[in-house]
């Protein structure tokens, strides 16, 4: 119930959003926080830094950076606290007055938080818009305002394959892996336990997923019975992916220890494994987008969820002036260019994509090739249990023996339900 509450909470916040703005008084706290977000006030400024735990050489490189180009202007002090970016919300929106002045989360999440007041739109909103990627601005932006600096254009999946066992021509087909994989008693690995990654079967295949209007429950027609491909194909399709021998349905750990000793030699992955997987592989790393499957009688290529990270700033921030200053500097290009050096994070800054440093990474151009078949992550959390039982279902090979139609029925049913599980 309290899930329930939560979620209704954020529609109800939503519809605010877009329903304030009117009448001379909030007019004038517009000017005023308007105002306040470009004043750089002297003397003793510290601000609180919430982002992910692995960000914290990184960010403290930054911080003593910011700190000694503007020491001429202010005492600044920084102060950082891991934050896991999936986890940001819940906790921001829970005490937003006693919240971070900066903080890192992600797309999917900032629609929330600027509905539950705790984001300040961004100060120069045109500038934003001009050196980051027009995607990523939007997936920032409600009803016309930018809420928060792009970080990075990364948050998805692609194909990591290794090279002396795979061609560039055999990656374009998941079949083609699976059949020489299972010949060489090898494995093609790929985490079913979660449906961020087994939404890559759906997404293009001309049937629908998206999140409803009250912005908590489903649209879902993966039942479909009436269109080319049916949901019925899909599930029988990956029925037969995941029942063949060259196929593992291993998750990140298991499938990082199976490259170490030999026994995976492709999965799907995003950026966070590069390193992992190259230490093992070294030059016969290779990423690709993912491959196209079989399915109802012809190809499909597989989908994926994709996201950005952001910089947000905190409304109640006691210097709003510095710490909007402080995000678009932690976003800006000379350090989205230290995050890709440092972390091996694709950035959203025009300029720093066209780099030969992303230019030459394999992951990066991966990243890029998948991006046109995906989808923003914007569904209700009705999804995530349905596929982990989906999933395990399937792994399991369908102990209930239910007919495809009948999985697919189920599936649905459980996605689109109006109460949350």
């Amino acid at each position: 119930m309290k899930k329930v509450l939560c979620f209704l909470l954020s529609a109800v916040l939503c519809t605010s959003l877009m329903g304030c703005g009117k009448g001379t008084d909030n007019s004038k706290k517009k000017v005023e926080k308007e105002n306040a977000a470009t004043q750089l006030d002297s003397g003793d400024v510290k601000l609180t830094v919430w982002t992910g735990a692995e960000d914290e050489a990184l960010m403290k490189k930054i911080a003593d950076n910011f700190i000694k180009e503007n020491a001429d202007k202010a005492n600044i002090t920084i102060e950082w606290a891991p934050m896991e970016e999936g986890e940001c919300r819940s906790s921001l929106l829970s005490d937003v007055l006693n919240g971070p002045d900066v903080y890192t989360t992600t797309d999917g999440d900032i629609r929330i938080i600027a509905a539950g007041g705790a984001a300040s739109p961004v100060v120069d909103q045109k500038q934003v818009k001009d050196t980051n990627i027009l995607e990523a601005v939007e997936a920032m932006t409600v009803n016309d305002t930018t809420y928060a600096y792009p970080l990075t254009g990364d948050n998805g999946y692609f194909l990591y394959y290794n090279k002396s066992f795979f061609s560039d021509s055999d990656v374009k087909s998941l079949d083609t892996m699976l059949e020489k994989a299972a010949a060489g008693n090898k494995k093609v690995a790929m985490d079913w336990s979660s449906g961020w990654y087994m939404y890559s079967f759906f997404g293009q295949t001309g049937l629908t997923l998206k999140l409803n209007e009250d912005g908590v429950t489903n649209y879902c027609d993966w039942n479909a019975k009436d269109k080319k491909i049916k949901g019925a194909d899909v599930i029988q399709a990956m029925r037969r992916i995941c029942t063949h021998p060259g196929f593992s349905s291993m998750g990140n750990g298991d499938w990082i220890a199976g490259i170490k000793n030999g026994k995976v030699v492709a999965c799907v992955s995003g950026i966070w494994d590069e390193k992992a997987i190259k230490a093992v592989w070294g030059n016969n790393l290779g990423a690709a987008k993912l491959p196209e499957y079989k399915c109802g009688g012809t190809n499909v290529q597989m989908a994926s969820f994709f996201g950005y990270k952001l910089v947000g700033v905190n409304p109640y921030s006691k210097h709003l002036g510095w710490a909007h200053k402080f995000a678009e500097y932690v976003s800006n290009e000379e350090n989205q260019k230290l995050r890709f050096e440092m972390r091996g994070q694709v950035p959203t800054n025009n300029e720093v994509r066209k780099s030969s440093e992303i230019q030459q990474s394999v992951a990066a151009q991966a990243v890029f090739a998948q991006s046109k078949y995906s989808m923003l992550q914007r569904i209700g959390a009705n999804y995530w249990g349905a596929m982990t039982q989906f999933g395990s279902n399937m792994v399991a090979g369908n102990p209930e023996g239910l007919s495809n139609q009948e999985l697919a029925d189920k599936l649905v049913k459980q996605i689109t339900s109006s109460i949350v599980q």
